[in-house]
């Protein structure tokens, strides 16, 4: 059985710096879209751990995505 986003979305580290991830996030099926909405889940920002480094995924108030290391 596939994840869920809202599985997903919950196991994204928050926003802040140093706080724990709850737990690892699942691989999604290639093809299959992740809404912003499940990964942000509320929040304007979410830190994302990849390969070692970490990113913060920001939504803008215009509606933009801006992804930085």
């Amino acid at each position: 059985m596939s994840p869920t986003p809202t599985d997903l979305a919950s196991s994204v580290e928050p926003a802040h710096a140093g706080a724990p991830a709850s737990r690892t996030v699942q691989p999604s099926v290639a093809g299959q879209p992740l809404s912003s909405d499940a990964l942000l889940a509320g929040r304007t920002a979410v830190t994302i751990e990849h390969l070692g480094e970490r990113y913060v995924l920001r939504a803008t108030r215009s509606g933009k995505l801006i992804l930085t290391k």
